[in-house]
């Protein structure tokens, strides 16, 4: 095993947990563009008329957009430089990747909270609380699909896993190389959708408990 990872720099794990870092920064931003657009859209499809039509309409369209086409499209229509008044701001490849996310998490985010809005209206709160467990699951997949960003030179996890695997002599060290990012990747997805498990765990008992308590007046089973 030492030789396999004896050519490696010195600094390796750090660059591939400084690698991470920026994952779960695109994530975050994604996520935050999620809410900013896709909780208007839940509002507006929860009375029927036109605009829950036309917020519906958007919606599946976001569902549809693939990430990487997304990605490559904004790449080539963003400029990298904008200049706002006497300012000059920066469009780094960051932000062009978590704009490529934000579809899929503002569809989430809307079809979501449509779910908990119904849910408030059917007078489950409990259950409407799913909804952050849910935030959390598209968090997760926003982080394993910020991985695309190595395919426009973002210095992310897998990024940095591929470069190393250019540079090293031996098919084996590239598998071993593979194999430590998933095993990374894994520690930290498994921790995370263990949490996430518990938490929706304690709100479907905690519902079933409010039901019971109520005579079975609000008990709506969680949609997700």
């Amino acid at each position: 095993m030492k030789g396999l990872f004896g050519s490696l720099p010195p600094d390796f794990l750090w660059q591939v947990l400084g690698g991470i870092a920026v994952n779960l920064h695109i994530a975050v931003l994604a996520l935050i563009g999620g809410f900013v657009l896709g909780i208007p859209l839940a509002l507006a499809q929860v009375r029927p008329g036109v605009p829950a039509r036309l917020a519906g309409a958007l919606v599946a369209l976001m569902r549809a957009s693939p990430t990487f086409v997304v990605m490559y499209f904004l790449l080539n229509i963003i400029p990298s430089q904008i200049s706002l008044l006497t300012m000059r701001i920066t469009i780094s490849g960051v932000t062009i990747v978590a704009l490529s996310l934000l579809p899929y998490s503002a569809y989430y985010i809307a079809e979501s909270g449509l779910d908990a809005l119904h849910q408030l209206r059917r007078n489950s709160p409990v259950t409407a609380l799913l909804f952050l467990p849910n935030v959390g699951r598209a968090f997760f997949v926003l982080v394993m699909a910020s991985g695309a960003a190595a395919a426009i030179g973002v210095r992310e996890a897998i990024g940095i896993i591929l470069r190393q695997a250019d540079r090293t002599p031996t098919r084996l060290g590239q598998f071993a190389l593979f194999a430590l990012g998933i095993v990374l990747f894994g520690i930290i997805f498994q921790a995370g959708f263990a949490l996430l498990t518990v938490v929706r765990r304690w709100l479907a008992g905690a519902a079933l408990r409010r039901a019971a308590a109520s005579g079975g007046a609000g008990l709506t089973p969680p949609e997700r």
